[in-house]
């Protein structure tokens, strides 16, 4: 009764429905009387009524009907809950008037509150000095606030000391560079240290205001104070997990003091975007990466949470250097937690844009190559449908529509493609669903490649507008109203319209329902007159709806549509329809100009392939060019050589000359098979590995060989055990230069395969008849 007694009393101050002038003195005589109420909850409802109502009282009310009564009950005479109103009053009335009379009537109460007996006042009043401070104006605070601000902050009390230090920051500004270096930086400093050494209670609104205050203080720092905050964070970011010497600490905390540990890490993390800027971005990697990557590996999940929730922030602040982060930005995506992955969602498409971004434009050649993005990406989606929470899952898939944005054609279309149908056809689940089939409208949207974009919309009318599952064709209707939004009519009607229409005579009654709610959509999507034939074949489907329709629901819902159809021309507006006729251009040119880039980027590609060719082929010929002069160089080396080592080198050329006699002496060896042509009246091709002299049985071996390649050239295709190998071209054109080295390689080899013979002679019977046979099959030859 007594919450309900003063919302009512508040209505009635606030909204005017009695005069203030008649009726103030008796309401506020009743709300205050029951401040001094025995029960502190009703007491502090009838309190928050008395400040809510000061905003709407006249100055003059305030002063006599508030302020009197306000002197006596400040006094350490009254109750603690009675003065405990008195500060909040106090804090609250000080900005209704001016500096004077807040100086000369309030500020003697304020003082005396900051000197209570009782922590609690003292805590309380502190937190109104901001207020009083900003109704006496900046000229008295320096000598009026400051001073009460600089004892309350070494008081005894931990709430005290606490509240002077959250005013402290919050009155920043009204300090000048003198008072900040003099005086509130010692204050601070000293601050921290005993709340870092003895009061870990402290430390979680330390940690939380860090970032305020670093900012509001970086002006006055000199290099070495800039230094000290800045390792001071650092310490703060890794309290409880690392000693002070910076080993690692094995050390079971108790529970409620990790907890608290916790939530100062989880502090630094929401204040790391502020310390990237305090400590200037360009100095990341040196002076904040290794904080920055711990609080990403964070065993706390709160922790983790948060760096992502924020990781966007700090991607902005990176600008060019965001490479620094692309590893943690994986780690983020692929953490065991589905909280961390839903934090980073809220800003996942600005993230991976900004990551992968160069800065220089926006084509896909200003973009960066994130190291295991698409796995990561991947992983996280197969994580987030494997888990109960399908709302992550349907934003996750809402997000990575940017994907064309950020990741090339190829990897969409072979990593993530897939997957979409899958999701598709298989969840279970329909808003994820029908965001998948979204996402796959996207993909197709903005793919460059013509052949890609054909197969992906020969799968989705085979798996969706043929599939044999009624759900698959639903799916089919769901992505038809996405691809009515995201392409043009002409665009839709070319790839998708006939597919939908020809579902009017599905089995299933489902399905003709859905497609009669959609066929003013699919009217709104057709040209005339350059697309009649669709629209004679929109309206046969109406007529065979009419007419051979038996579901009773689908036959209501089509005479509906009849009449929609009807009016749709007359009751749309000129000014809708020219709006929609504009975006719609809009969107045809988007798509030509796809085509275009697609062809230009071909062309490209085309040209640079060429251009490897012709630089491959002038290196080739400048290689083939060296090795030919090293060949003629060695062969007239060799003919004058009477050594040991000149014997070596006669036998390698008596090789060559053996593969040689067989091939002809064009030049330019354009085709293989020509060479194989002209007929070999006495040498045989050899290997063109093998140095040493041929035996009697090698040679007829050869011999067979060479028979064989020459029967082999009939056909088209001669295979690879019967063709002879090939020595380089340059080595021929050698031998066209220099014939008559070619006759001394002949005489050579017909001497040495004479002596071969009589070597041979002490050999069996049977091989002497094959090589009588092997003599008079190159006769007939």
């Amino acid at each position: 009764m007594q919450l309900a007694a003063a919302g009512s009393f508040l209505t009635l101050l606030q909204d005017d429905i009695v005069l203030i002038q008649t009726h103030t003195h008796s309401i506020l005589q009743i709300v205050l009387l029951n401040l001094d109420h025995r029960d502190t909850v009703v007491s502090n409802a009838w309190l928050e009524t008395l400040l809510s109502a000061i905003d709407a009282l006249p100055k003059e009310t305030i002063r006599q009907e508030i302020l009197s009564p306000l002197v006596s009950k400040a006094q350490l005479s009254q109750s603690l809950q009675a003065r405990l109103a008195s500060c909040r009053i106090l804090g609250k009335v000080a900005c209704k008037f001016e500096s004077p009379i807040v100086k000369k009537d309030l500020l003697p109460l304020v003082r005396s509150l900051c000197q209570d007996v009782e922590y609690e006042v003292r805590s309380c009043m502190c937190r109104q000095l901001e207020n009083i401070a900003r109704g006496i104006g900046l000229d008295h605070t320096k000598a009026a606030v400051l001073p009460e601000l600089v004892e309350l902050a070494r008081d005894e009390g931990s709430t005290v000391r606490l509240a002077a230090f959250d005013t402290i920051i919050n009155l920043l500004e009204m300090f000048d560079s003198d008072d900040r270096t003099r005086v509130i930086f010692p204050l601070v400093k000293t601050f921290c240290e005993k709340c870092f050494k003895a009061d870990e209670a402290v430390l979680a609104s330390l940690s939380f205001q860090y970032g305020k205050l670093c900012h509001g203080l970086s002006a006055s720092f000199t290099e070495e104070q800039h230094l000290w905050f800045l390792e001071f964070y650092k310490k703060l970011c890794v309290l409880g997990l690392q000693h002070e010497n910076g080993h690692s600490d094995n050390q079971v905390y108790p529970l409620e003091l990790e907890s608290k540990y916790a939530l100062v890490r989880r502090n630094c993390a929401y204040n790391f975007p502020a310390m990237v800027l305090f400590a200037d971005p360009n100095h990341f990697l040196t002076e904040l990466y290794p904080t920055f990557s711990s609080l990403c590996h964070d065993p706390e999940i709160t922790v983790r949470r948060t760096m992502a929730e924020g990781f966007h922030e700090i991607v902005k602040l990176l600008g060019p250097n965001v490479h620094f982060i692309h590893k943690e930005l994986v780690v983020l995506l692929q953490d065991d937690s589905l909280e961390v992955l839903d934090a980073l969602l809220s800003h996942l498409q600005e993230t991976l844009e900004l990551a992968t971004s160069r800065g220089e434009g926006p084509g896909p050649e200003s973009k960066l190559i994130v190291p295991e993005l698409v796995p990561a990406l991947a992983a996280a989606e197969q994580k987030a449908a494997l888990s109960l929470r399908w709302r992550v899952h349907e934003r996750l898939l809402q997000r990575y529509a940017c994907l064309p944005r950020v990741v090339s054609a190829d990897q969409i279309y072979f990593r993530f493609l897939q997957r979409m149908f899958a999701i598709v056809t298989t969840n279970n689940v329909l808003p994820v669903q029908r965001e998948a089939a979204r996402t796959l409208c996207m993909f197709l949207r903005y793919n460059r490649k013509q052949e890609q974009r054909q197969e992906i919309i020969g799968k989705v009318l085979q798996e969706l507008a043929q599939g044999r599952s009624y759900w698959n064709r639903l799916r089919y209707l769901d992505l038809c109203e996405i691809a009515m939004e995201l392409f043009s009519k002409a665009y839709f009607c070319k790839h998708f319209l006939i597919q939908a229409l020809e579902l009017v005579n599905d089995p299933v009654a489902n399905v003709r329902y859905k497609l009669c709610h959609m066929l003013p959509r699919l009217r709104s999507t057709i040209r005339l007159p350059a697309d009649k034939h669709l629209l004679q074949q929109l309206e046969f489907c109406v007529r065979k709806l009419l007419c051979r329709e038996k579901d009773k629901d689908v036959v209501a819902t089509v005479r509906k549509t009849v009449l929609e159809l009807d009016k749709m021309d007359i009751t749309e507006p000129y000014h809708k329809r020219h709006e929609r006729d504009l975006l719609d251009q809009k969107k045809e040119k988007e798509e030509t100009l796809l085509l275009e880039m697609e062809q230009l980027e071909r062309q490209q590609s085309e040209a640079k392939l060429t251009s490897e060719k012709h630089t491959e082929k002038k290196r080739r010929d400048s290689k083939t060019g060296l090795s030919g002069t090293k060949g003629l160089s060695g062969s007239t080396s060799g003919a004058t050589l009477s050594t040991s080592s000149g014997k070596e080198l006669r036998k390698a050329k008596l090789a060559r000359s053996r593969s040689l006699s067989s091939h002809p002496t064009t030049p330019k060896m354009a085709n293989p098979d020509k060479t194989l042509k002209v007929k070999d009246s006495g040498s045989c091709p050899g290997k063109g590995k093998n140095l040493l002299p041929m035996n009697a049985d090698e040679a007829l071996r050869s011999h067979h060989f060479s028979v064989a390649a020459a029967s082999s050239v009939l056909s088209p295709t001669p295979s690879a055990s019967s063709m002879p190998v090939l020595i380089r071209s340059n080595t021929t054109n050698t031998l066209v230069d220099h014939p008559h080295q070619h006759q001394h390689r002949s005489s050579t080899l017909d001497h040495r395969t004479t002596n071969g013979s009589k070597d041979t002679q002490s050999r069996k019977l049977s091989i002497q008849r094959k090589s009588n046979s092997f003599g008079m099959q190159s006769g007939r030859e």
